[in-house]
Formats: structure tokens, C-alpha cells, sequence
């Protein structure tokens, strides 16, 4: 009897680990690269969010606006030369822009040269009628965004336009942003504006472009603390297909070295404000952090 449930329960398992192998293999699209396997995208991914649909009651009723800079790289190249299909991350990017709509606040969407902006579709909440509302709302700026080049270039020293920077995360803020000297220029100009700079899960490594050719003394959030997505949450990520491999590198360990403490471990729902900086931790940090950016925005204007 009990041979024949040793037996059995051998089988089990030899048939648990063949589906944990099938379902946990990344996905390989026409062009050759991975989206998450089916088991990371039931893990990590959802069809609705906790979007809780907050009222401000002294909505902004100006002409001041926030400035969102996007990725328009998609293909993440990781360690081992496998090819990673991202962009910014549906939740990440569009339920913070709920809430700062809801608030009052205008968003003008740029990409590092104009072309479009690049969206992790895997993730998108499609049962989710305030996201895909405001997606189709928006779905033609994604498209035909404004170019952080002409930006920089024509509007950004006199503008008075802009209360705050908005970098959404997606691993595709890795991609094109970190080492952007227009962005590095936003970024420096934004911060002696004293302009509010809001960041979530992997788009503060996009905050790395403010020192570019500089020193780390001269980093100019050094000492800042915040959330953030933790490269030991990427290190795993290759366990259950999430990615096709492990990153090229690592963000987290670059804005450290740079004087930057991350104060989370998990991805989670942390959010954390340090003076003008607003930061979120991950995905499930996306509706708080709205709502504190919206928050930390009417302040500024109502005041």
C-alpha cells in the first residue's frame, strides 16, 4: 500500500514538474523576443487594478501641467542575449495619470526623439474600464508623442507650463533614458525649478541620467530616499519565465552607489516622499503612489 502511494505520488510530482516547465518558459514573439511566460503573467499580471477612484475636492483648475517622459525602446537585451519585449508598464504608467487627471492636472507625454510610446500590452488590464478608458483617451499622444529633443531645445527654459516630471516605470525605463543627455538636462532643469519629479517601480533608473559625465558627489539626489523596484525582485524574476534571462544590469545597485538609499525589499505597495521627489515601489504601489503625487500636486497649487 504504501509502495503504491510512494508510487503515485512520485507520478504527481513528475507530472507537476512538467507543467511548471511548460508554463514557466518565456513566450517568443514574431520578432524573436520574450514576453512573460503564462505562469508570470497569472503570478504578476492582472485584468483589473485597485484603482479606488478618489474624488479631490479642490480639484486644480489652472493650466499648470506634468510632463510624462516614456520609453520608446521595447527590446531589453539581457545577460545572456536573449531579447526581453517591455516598454512601460500599462499600470505603472496610466493609474497615476488617472488620479492626476482626476486632480485637475494636464499631461503632455514626450519620448526621448518622438516616435511612440512603447507599452508592455502583456499587462494591460483590459477588464479595467477607468485604465482602457484613459487609454483611448490618450491612445493617440502614445502614439504620436511630443520629442524630449524639441523640448529641451525650445520650451524648456522659459516654461512655466509644468508643475512636475513624470518618469513611469516598465523595465523599458532602463532602455534609452538612464544615459539620455536631454533627459539629464530635463532632469537638472526640473530640480532647480524646484518642479515636483515623480518616479515609479524601474523608473527611477531614468533618474540616473542626471549624472551623466558628472561625479556622485554632484548627484543632485544624493541622499534621497526611496521606493523602488529591488534588483533582488529582478534577480528572481527568470525563476518563473518573467524575463528571458537575467538583467544586463542592475538600477537599484547604480542609484546606491550614487548616494540613493531604496527603502523597500519587496515589490510592493510602498510609496515615500523625499522633499520634490514621489516614488513608488511596483505595480501594486501604482494607485497609492497616484494618489500621493496628486495629493503632493494640489498642495503646491492650492497653497
Amino acid at each position: 500500500m504504501i509502495k503504491k502511494i510512494l508510487i503515485g505520488l512520485a507520478g504527481f510530482l513528475f507530472l507537476a514538474a512538467i507543467a511548471f516547465y511548460f508554463t514557466s518558459r518565456p513566450t517568443v514573439n514574431e520578432d524573436g523576443a520574450y514576453i512573460p511566460s503564462p505562469l508570470a503573467l497569472k503570478l504578476a499580471t492582472s485584468s483589473i487594478t485597485d484603482f479606488d477612484n478618489t474624488t479631490y475636492e479642490n480639484k486644480y483648475m489652472g493650466n499648470k501641467k506634468v510632463l510624462m517622459v516614456c520609453t520608446e525602446e521595447r527590446n531589453m537585451t539581457m545577460a545572456n542575449g536573449k531579447k526581453f519585449s517591455t516598454g512601460n508598464h500599462p499600470v505603472e504608467m496610466m493609474l497615476p495619470m488617472i488620479h492626476l487627471k482626476n486632480a485637475g492636472f494636464d499631461i503632455d507625454i514626450v519620448t526621448p526623439t518622438g516616435k511612440p510610446v512603447k507599452i508592455e500590452m502583456w499587462a494591460m488590464p483590459e477588464e479595467d474600464k477607468h485604465v482602457m478608458d484613459l487609454y483611448a483617451d490618450y491612445k493617440k499622444q502614445f502614439e504620436n508623442p511630443g520629442s524630449l529633443t524639441d523640448f529641451v531645445q525650445n520650451s524648456m527654459t522659459d516654461s512655466t507650463d509644468y508643475l512636475a516630471v513624470y518618469l513611469p516605470g516598465g523595465h523599458g525605463a532602463m532602455l534609452g533614458l538612464p544615459d539620455n543627455k536631454d533627459l539629464k538636462k530635463l532632469i537638472n532643469w526640473s530640480h532647480k525649478s524646484d518642479m515636483h519629479m515623480l518616479a515609479i517601480c524601474h523608473g527611477p533608473a531614468a533618474l540616473l541620467a542626471a549624472n551623466i559625465d558628472g561625479d556622485k558627489d554632484s548627484f543632485i539626489y544624493k541622499g534621497y530616499k526611496i521606493a523602488a523596484f529591488p534588483d533582488a525582485v529582478d534577480e528572481q524574476s527568470p525563476m518563473i519565465g518573467y524575463m528571458p534571462g537575467h538583467m544586463p544590469w542592475k538600477f537599484g545597485e547604480k542609484l546606491n552607489n550614487l548616494g540613493i538609499t531604496i527603502i523597500n525589499e519587496e515589490a510592493d505597495n510602498t510609496c515615500h516622499v523625499d522633499r520634490k521627489l514621489i516614488t513608488g515601489a511596483s505595480p501594486l504601489a501604482a494607485n497609492d503612489f497616484g494618489k500621493l503625487a496628486a495629493t503632493e500636486l494640489l498642495k503646491v497649487v492650492n497653497n
